[in-house]
């Protein structure tokens, strides 16, 4: 049976640190590589172009909007999705050629092993994060709001699973984790207002980020990941407090 053509698409913006890795990674089993660049101002566009990419450069308008705008961008419809901070697996490459010589249903699911601040997270509910990466372009679509994008099937047809991690390289530092936290949470604020969100209850400030911890350091173990886990599920807290706080002091502004 011959190999379906498949076309990898990243989105990027800034991510000179992390876009050769993830290029090289794909080298013998991608047919096209197509990239998503929002005008970054770094050599990101430079390095792509160095490894052969095609780069098409489109203003951000959202994480749903833009990874349904690469994909179209693509040649192939048997289409792998990738963040540029993402880096397959050796074993995980094998599974994709294996894919590819005896495509099956809709799409395959991939797991994701996190690298936070040099340290492999396997608990707390951070593994093994299956993501839907590796589809036909034909049955399904991102959807989503503004956050959590995901890829839904739509045609009925089966899901697999790949074997194999795709290896994120998430955060190198608690600075940037909570960075990305506070711009994470006023879209996570703005989702729920768009959604009609307008009361902020005691319970949703107080109770949900002591549960938020409990839940990942304790219930699915995040203790056992060292200080990654610690830091992971404390943040974590902070940000189920700070997207609540946000919303309510939204709706105290729209009063």
């Amino acid at each position: 049976m011959r190999a379906v053509p498949l076309s990898v698409v990243i989105i990027t913006f800034n991510e000179e640190a992390n876009i050769a890795r993830c290029l090289e990674a794909v080298r013998g089993i991608a047919d096209e590589v197509v990239v998503i660049d929002s005008f970054s101002t770094d050599r990101t566009v430079e390095i792509c172009r160095e490894h052969g990419a095609q780069v098409v450069q489109h203003a951000f308008a959202g994480y749903v909007q833009q990874k349904n705008f690469a994909t179209a961008q693509a040649q192939h419809d048997y289409v792998l999705q990738l963040d540029a901070d993402e880096v397959l697996t050796e074993e995980l490459r094998q599974s994709i050629l294996a894919a590819k010589q005896n495509w099956r249903g809709s799409g395959y699911t991939m797991a994701r092993l996190t690298n936070y601040c040099g340290t492999w997270v396997r608990h707390g509910g951070w593994y093994p994060d299956r993501k839907l990466r590796l589809y036909d372009r034909r049955q399904g679509q991102w959807m989503g709001l503004l956050l959590h994008e995901r890829y839904e099937v739509s045609s009925g047809e089966p899901v697999g699973m790949l074997a194999g991690d795709a290896l994120h390289y998430s955060y190198n530092s608690v600075e940037q984790h909570v960075a990305q936290l506070n711009r994470f949470t006023s879209i996570a604020a703005e989702e729920l207002w768009i959604r009609g969100k307008r009361n902020v209850s005691l319970f949703q400030l107080v109770v949900k980020p002591w549960w938020k911890f409990a839940h990942g350091y304790f219930f699915r173990l995040g203790m056992l990941d060292g200080f990654a886990g610690l830091s992971i599920a404390t943040i974590s807290a902070w940000g189920v407090f700070l997207k609540f706080a946000k919303l309510k002091t939204k709706n105290s502004g729209a009063k």
